[in-house]
C-alpha cells in the first residue's frame, strides 16, 4: 500500500514537512484510496491525518548543569580553557582590592579616626601594594598605633 502521494498532499495542506504527517493506522486503507486533495482535506478534518508536534531540544539537562555551575561545581582543570589571568585578570583583582582599601581609608578619614597626613601615608602604601586586604591594612594600622572606634580590628 503506497501512501507517499497522500502524505505529500497532507503535508502541503498542513503546511509542514512530509515526516511530520501522521496517519491513523486504523484508517490506512481509506487514506491510501484517496486521490484528490479534497479527500485528504476531509480526512484532516475528521482527525485521521494530523501533523506531529515540532520536536524541540530539551533544556532540562542544560538547567541542571547551570544549577551545578552556580554552586561552584564543574570548574576543575578539565573545564578550563584559558590561563588563570584570562579567567580572573590581574588587573581586575588589583582594582577590586585597591578600590576597597581606598574606600575604607576614606571612611576612616571622614570619621576622623586617622588624620589627613596619615590618610595620605596609608593611601600611598596601599597604592604601592603593601597590603593584601582590608584586614591586613587594618592590622598594620593597629600595630602602628591607630585606634579604631567600637573595638574594631
Amino acid at each position: 500500500m503506497q501512501i507517499t502521494n497522500q502524505k505529500r498532499l497532507a503535508a502541503k495542506l498542513l503546511k509542514c514537512g512530509v515526516h511530520r504527517v501522521w496517519i491513523n493506522p486504523a484508517y490506512l486503507d481509506q487514506v491510501s484510496s484517496a486521490v484528490q486533495t479534497d479527500d485528504i482535506r476531509e480526512f484532516i478534518e475528521e482527525g485521521w491525518i494530523k501533523a506531529k508536534p515540532i520536536k524541540g531540544t530539551s533544556r532540562v539537562r542544560a538547567r541542571a548543569r547551570l544549577e551545578q555551575k552556580r554552586k561552584g561545581r564543574r570548574k576543575g582543570h578539565g573545564k578550563r580553557a584559558g590561563t588563570a589571568n584570562a579567567r580572573n585578570p590581574r588587573k581586575n583583582r588589583w582594582m577590586r582590592t585597591i578600590r576597597s582599601q581606598r574606600r575604607v581609608l576614606k571612611e576612616l578619614r571622614d570619621e576622623q579616626t586617622i588624620e589627613p597626613s596619615q590618610y595620605r601615608r596609608y593611601y600611598l602604601k596601599a597604592k604601592g601594594g603593601s597590603y593584601r586586604s582590608i584586614a591586613h591594612m587594618r592590622s598594620q594600622m593597629s600595630i602602628e598605633g591607630v585606634e579604631f572606634k567600637g573595638g574594631e580590628q
